[in-house]
């Protein structure tokens, strides 16, 4: 007999688990089952499932189901796993089976095993700690309280951080004029208030967006049990878990309107991810307007300078890269990839429950914590630091005829359109061509050509 294992069994058997686990038979037969990739389901999902466990402890003894003795003896293992203790304890892969009842039963064999050890009490992983569950309905709790902590306390503050330095790198280039662009070519004068302004709004949008999701979050599955009729949970359940689980988390959470739609579905979670796609494809295109704008510097735009933050180049000397647009962007890109896949998971809600939970939850979770260090990275090491080139805007704002598009009223497009093009072909400013070319007095073209008369007012 090997020393290094234990004899655990279960309704299938025996099995021979590490001799210093906490888990027991069921979370061993997923570990031994499920070997296809090196990832686990996060810590906030794992605490969350924890919080779970400690509010139906606490609705059962208000039920009369658990004595309290028992009822604490769950809390207080719940709340170990909830301070971060034994995270290393839950090494079911993502790739398991659809309705995530192995990590479940992985948290009811630990709560269980921990109980034994502080107490010496003997709560049965399926009777005691499982009791009024069903691994199809805590699961989906757990997706929606998960994302809902994460969403409120990580990701709507980061994306509020970032409309805060957006909202002070605005006021400092309120006077900076330069070049618009529209499918990358030269376009009319634009200020740099007014592109950062357009970032600004993108992020606002995004805050509303997210929350715009919450109550629909805030209503749980927990009581549907197997199939949504609440089968083994007495009929005040819900109710009872939700008050609980709300005064530990700080939510105001509710019974779902209707259990099936909640344990057969993950429409809520899809939206959440859609949501989240948007916040990456904005943070995308912030990120890449800054890396085309602090291109060059020599041979590119050049119209500001990112923090210098490390080497660019293993052979080129001297190479300065804009790493923090670049990291920013394939964040975003995994995102979007995410998002496909939460999409085609949410497809599989087949008859009474949705059968690919595991990899909602993890790729929900990741979007949300990518975004949400997205977002502060840009913000704190690009957008806070970034400085102006202003010899660079400048000098490309004076020899760019497209500002005659303000004189198609006078001499009309046909005219305009000639004189651009001289300008463009001898390299000339757009008012030296028209004062040579039409009657329209110097003073008179400078005045309508002006680039921060063009920009408007505001």
């Amino acid at each position: 007999m090997n020393p290094e294992f234990r004899t655990e069994h279960d309704s299938m058997g025996e099995v021979q688990v590490p001799r210093d686990a906490l888990y027991a038979a069921q979370t061993q037969r997923a570990v031994d089952n499920f070997q296809i990739s090196d990832l686990c389901l996060p810590a906030s999902f794992i605490t969350t499932l924890a919080q779970i466990k400690a509010a139906c402890a606490r609705a059962n003894a208000e039920l009369g189901l658990l004595e309290k003795e028992q009822a604490d003896a769950i809390v207080d293992a719940a709340d170990q796993l909830i301070a971060g203790e034994h995270l290393d304890q839950f090494p079911v892969d993502v790739f398991q089976t659809g309705s995530g009842t192995s990590s479940n039963m992985n948290m009811n064999e630990v709560l269980s095993a921990l109980i034994k050890q502080r107490t010496g009490l003997e709560l049965h992983p399926n009777d005691h700690i499982n009791m009024s569950q069903s691994s199809n309905d805590v699961i989906p709790t757990c997706i929606h309280v998960s994302a809902l902590l994460q969403l409120e306390n990580s990701l709507i503050p980061a994306l509020r951080h970032l409309v805060g330095i957006l909202t002070r790198k605005r006021s400092e280039l309120s006077q900076i004029v330069k070049t618009g662009r529209t499918h990358l070519m030269d376009a009319m004068p634009i200020r740099m208030d007014q592109e950062v302004s357009g970032w600004l709004t993108q992020i606002q949008d995004c805050i509303a967006r997210l929350e715009s999701v919450r109550p629909r979050l805030l209503q749980v599955a927990q009581g549907g049990t197997a199939v949504g009729t609440g089968v083994n949970a007495p009929r005040a359940f819900s109710r009872l878990f939700c008050r609980q689980l709300s005064i530990r988390t700080g939510l105001t959470l509710q019974p779902a309107q209707n259990h099936f739609t909640a344990q057969a579905c993950q429409d809520t979670a899809v939206e959440l991810s859609g949501q989240l796609k948007t916040c990456a494809t904005a943070l995308m295109k912030i990120a890449n307007d800054l890396r085309w704008m602090n291109s060059g510097p020599l041979a590119g735009l050049g119209e500001i300078a990112l923090p210098a933050l490390q080497p660019g180049s293993s052979i080129m000397p001297g190479k300065v890269n804009p790493v923090i647009s670049e990291a920013v962007m394939m964040a975003a890109a995994q995102v979007c990839g995410n998002d496909v896949s939460i999409s085609i998971c949410g497809q599989h809600g087949n008859f009474q429950l949705n059968t690919m939970l595991p990899l909602i939850a993890y790729n929900l979770l990741q979007s949300e914590m990518l975004v949400a260090n997205a977002a502060v990275t840009l913000a704190d090491k690009a957008i806070e630091g970034f400085t102006v080139n202003s010899n660079n805007i400048e000098a490309a704002l004076s020899r760019n005829p497209v500002l005659v598009t303000a004189l198609n009223p006078v001499l009309g497009y046909e005219q305009a359109a000639t004189l651009a093009k001289q300008a463009y072909t001898e390299g000339r400013p757009i008012v030296d061509v028209v004062v040579e070319q039409t009657d329209l007095e110097r003073e008179e073209v400078e005045g309508l050509l002006d680039p921060l008369r063009l920009t408007g007012i505001e």
